[in-house]
C-alpha cells in the first residue's frame, strides 16, 4: 500500500490516490474504483495467485485502493482498513501485546477503548496504567521493565487534552516503546501522527474519514516493514477487515474530507465562542480557543482544531439532559465526525461504561456535554442552542 509520490497536495491525494484510471487492454479506464464483490479469486497457475489476490479477507481491490489512499493521506508507507475501530485497536493489540506485557495509556480516552482494555485485554493478562498524558513525564515516570506501548489520543475524548506527540515519541524511542496514536479527532488533514514521530496512527474511520454517519469502519497507517508484517498477517487471522462496499463509501466520503473538515473547524470555533460568552455555561473546551491551556501546542503540532468541543453548563445532570432533548437541528445521538451536527452527554452515553469515580477523577462531570460541529448554517446550529438553553 506504499505511497504514491506523483502526489503533493493534500485534496488531490484524496479524490485520486488508489483510484487511478486503468488503461491496460480490456480495462474500462474507471474514475471511481469499483466495487469487487467476489468472494474468491480465480488462477491460471497453482501457485500464482491473479494479480495478487486469493481470498476476500487476504485482499480486495476495493479495500486495497482504499488502504492506498488512506496511507497517502497519512504520510505513511502502509494502511489497512478494519469492519471498525475497535477491531483496528484490537488487531494492534493482539499483534504487538503478549500476556505480561505493560501498556501506558492516556486517562482520558473513548470508554470503548478503556473497555477493551480492562474488561477484554486486562482479564487475558495485559496491564494497563493510565496516566495523564498531556503531561509527557508521566509518560516517562509511569514506565517498567515490562511495557511495551504507549497508547495516546489528542485530542483526547472527550476533555480535548493534548498530548505533545513529538515529546513522548522521543520518550518511546529512548525507551525503546511502540507509540500508537489515535487520530480521529482531527483526521490526517489537521494532524499527521507518524510525521511527529509515532509508530502508528489509529483511526475511527466511521467519523471524519467516513464523513456521513453512514459507513462502519476503522483503519491503521503506518511506515515499518516489520510492525506492518504482523498487523496484515493478524488482520487476516482474525478477519477483521472492511467489506468491500464499506470500503466504496469510504473511499467515496475520504474526497471530500479537506472541504469538510475546513467547515467543521470553522463552525467550531464560532460555536466555541458564542458558549464562552453564555451566562449558563460554565466552561468551554476548544483547542483552538485561547483559554484551552495547551493552546500554544495545538498550534504547533496540528493545522486546525477540528470538530470537536466539550463544554459544561450550569445545574445538575437532569439540566443537561433537558437541554439536550430541547435540541431541534442537533441530534442527541452518540459518534462525531459526520456531515451532521451530533451532540451527547460522555456520562450517560460514550463513557458510561467507564466508572463513576474514574470519570469524575479525570473530569468527565455530569454536566459536561460532547459536541461534534457539523458543516451546517453555524447561525442554524448557533439558534438551537440558544433555544434550547431557554428551557432552562
Amino acid at each position: 500500500m506504499s505511497l504514491n509520490s506523483r502526489y503533493e497536495g493534500f485534496s488531490t491525494k484524496a479524490v485520486h490516490a488508489g483510484e487511478e484510471p486503468d488503461f491496460r487492454e480490456g480495462a474500462t479506464g474507471d474514475v471511481v474504483v469499483p466495487i469487487h464483490l467476489s468472494t474468491t479469486y480465480a488462477r491460471q497457475k497453482v501457485t500464482v495467485p491473479t494479480a495478487g489476490y486469493e481470498y476476500v479477507r487476504t485482499q480486495n481491490p476495493t479495500r486495497r485502493a482504499l488502504e492506498i489512499k488512506l496511507a497517502s493521506l497519512e504520510n505513511a508507507k502502509y494502511g489497512l482498513a478494519f469492519s471498525c475501530g475497535l477491531a483496528a485497536e484490537t488487531t494492534v493489540l493482539l499483534s504487538l501485546l503478549y500476556p505480561g506485557d505493560h501498556l501506558i495509556a492516556f486517562d482520558d480516552l473513548y470508554g470503548g477503548t478503556k473497555r477493551l482494555f480492562d474488561k477484554i485485554f486486562g482479564p487475558l493478562g495485559m496491564d494497563v496504567s493510565y496516566v495523564d498524558a498531556s503531561d509527557p513525564g508521566r509518560v516517562d515516570g509511569a514506565v517498567r521493565p515490562a511495557t511495551k506501548l504507549v497508547w495516546i489520543e489528542t485530542p483526547s475524548n472527550p476533555l480535548l487534552k493534548m498530548s505533545d506527540i513529538k515529546a513522548i515519541a522521543t520518550i518511546t524511542r529512548r525507551r525503546g516503546l511502540i507509540l500508537v496514536v489515535d487520530n480521529t479527532f482531527l483526521s490526517p488533514y489537521f494532524q499527521k501522527p507518524l510525521d511527529l514521530g509515532a509508530d502508528i496512527a489509529v483511526h475511527s474511520s466511521t467519523k471524519y474519514l467516513g464523513g456521513h454517519s453512514d459507513v462502519l469502519g476503522g483503519a491503521v497507517m503506518l511506515n515499518s516493514d516489520r510492525l506492518y508484517e504482523r498487523l496484515q498477517y493478524h488482520q487476516n487471522a482474525i478477519g477483521a477487515v472492511l467489506s468491500p462496499f464499506d470500503s466504496y463509501l469510504t473511499l467515496r466520503g475520504v474526497k471530500t474530507l479537506a472541504l469538510r473538515m475546513e467547515q467543521h473547524r470553522k463552525n467550531a470555533l464560532d460555536i466555541a465562542h458564542y458558549l464562552e460568552q453564555h451566562p449558563k455555561v460554565s466552561k468551554v473546551i476548544y483547542p483552538g480557543l485561547k483559554s484551552h491551556p495547551q493552546y500554544r501546542l495545538a498550534r504547533s503540532q496540528t493545522t486546525g482544531a477540528g470538530g470537536v468541543l466539550s463544554f459544561e453548563i450550569k445545574g445538575a445532570v437532569a439540566d443537561a439532559e433537558h437541554f439536550l432533548e430541547s435540541l431541534k437541528i442537533v441530534a442527541l445521538a452518540e459518534s462525531l465526525g459526520g456531515v451532521e451536527s451530533l451532540i451527547e452527554l460522555p456520562s450517560v452515553m460514550t463513557h458510561a461504561s467507564v466508572d463513576k469515580e474514574v470519570r469524575e477523577k479525570i473530569g468527565i462531570t455530569d454536566t459536561l456535554i460532547r459536541m461534534s460541529a457539523g458543516v451546517e448554517d453555524v447561525k442554524d446550529l448557533i439558534s438551537d442552542l440558544e433555544q434550547a438553553f431557554k428551557q432552562l
